[in-house]
């Protein structure tokens, strides 16, 4: 196993994260057997983060007791989320962060994440609410180590976020799919550039980038060196760079847990050649051909007049078309906030053509937003984001949110 350095706290993190929000279930329900032998088999090997969530079904409990079963809460660092979508009033931070240490069996929690700021918007309401002076008294407890944010939106707000506290680490969306994306290459080093470590999610889409690539894509990765696996390229693509500090993988089963940790003997910043980084500027050519907007997330066209996140909801779009139509919702609802009150979607767009006169593209960009909202914002998807905003106490309040 490797380990790199989180420079804020002198912690070695083990490059290979373990994501519990996909332990192994068996009919919808997490199986304890299996995952308490992954969860040892982890440690056993090296693997010392283990990032859950409050919000996922049954994966704090799940974590905690396989830790407390094998005795080995003190050789990891645990890293939770608050869930700020279904926070309401400051007193929320102490009810949801009490249940995770209840829940995760544990006295501290090594490193809080504030779960899935979409917008700058999203830290301010915290901020007001007291979030500041919550997470200074927690870390004179001792109950919270590390502060951190996983973040869902558009690069300018992640800018701004990441800007607007003395945070220890953050998390972010990141694969070599499309590296523009969110947060992107340029969250990525301006977060490195602050010195705090950067947790990397979704590095293979959960997935995706091995069982829904396209034959195009899959035949230049074996034309370049039929050894490595597609979970190879991927991964080593995230290790490639300095500026990564850990990535996440959802493992479900023990044969996937150490194959990712074989993996990981690789696993060193640079190794990659000048000819197997070639490879990938071929295979996001060949994702780039499936694309019907020809956005590179430039952001020129941003900050839009109506808080449309343009460059976030032509990626989806894009996604939409490239992998399925359910990936593509899920990133659209991910990138936009659309689950919120303040969301970004496409629908907002007023046509004002402020947009389309600084996009070096020449996307007809008001034009192309309609051919999303028609893709990705058909009436039963807008009747169920408004029946949730409702069930968290965010339903819209003007006619041009509900849009």
């Amino acid at each position: 196993m490797q380990y790199r350095k989180d420079e804020k706290s002198g912690n070695k993190l083990s490059v290979l994260g373990f994501g519990c929000m996909r332990f192994p279930r068996a009919f919808g329900v997490i199986d304890m057997k299996k995952t308490s032998a992954m969860v040892r088999e982890a440690v056993d090997r090296g693997v010392n983060y283990f990032d859950t969530a409050w919000i996922y079904p049954g994966s704090e409990e799940a974590l905690g007791a396989a830790l407390a079963e094998h005795g080995l809460r003190d050789k990891v660092y645990i890293a939770s989320k608050l869930p700020v979508i279904v926070c309401k009033k400051s007193e929320d931070f102490d009810r949801y962060f009490l249940q995770s240490l209840e829940r995760l069996k544990t006295d501290r929690i090594d490193y809080y994440l504030m779960h899935m700021l979409t917008d700058i918007n999203s830290w301010e309401k915290l901020k007001n609410w007291g979030i500041e002076d919550w997470i200074r008294q927690k870390k004179e407890s001792g109950a919270l180590r590390q502060a951190g944010f996983s973040f869902h939106g558009a690069r300018d707000d992640f800018l701004a976020i990441l800007s607007g506290y003395d945070w220890d680490f953050c998390q972010i969306q990141y694969n070599y799919s499309d590296e523009n994306y969110q947060a992107g290459r340029t969250g990525l080093k301006a977060a490195a550039e602050k010195g705090i470590p950067v947790i990397i999610m979704e590095p293979l889409l959960g997935g995706r980038l091995i069982d829904n690539l396209p034959k195009a894509a899959r035949e230049a990765f074996k034309k370049a060196d039929p050894a490595p696996s597609l979970a190879d390229w991927g991964l080593n693509w995230l290790w490639n760079q300095a500026e990564v500090t850990v990535i996440l993988s959802g493992m479900s089963g023990m044969e996937q847990l150490q194959e990712n940790i074989g993996l990981t003997e690789k696993a060193r910043a640079g190794s990659l050649s000048p000819a197997s980084l070639a490879v990938f500027d071929e295979v996001k050519r060949i994702f780039n051909s499936s694309r019907k907007v020809n956005c590179t997330a430039c952001a020129y066209c941003m900050p839009c007049p109506q808080q449309v996140n343009i460059p976030g909801c032509f990626a989806a779009y894009n996604t939409s078309f490239a992998f399925s139509l359910i990936e593509g919702l899920k990133q659209y609802v991910a990138s936009t906030g659309a689950a919120t009150l303040t969301h970004h979607m496409a629908g907002l767009c007023i046509k004002c053509g402020k947009c389309e006169k600084h996009c070096p593209q020449n996307i007809k960009v008001s034009a192309a937003l309609d051919d999303v909202k028609r893709r990705l914002e058909p009436f039963w998807v807008r009747a169920a984001l408004s029946i949730f905003r409702s069930m968290t106490g965010r339903a819209p309040q003007t006619q041009q949110e509900l849009k």
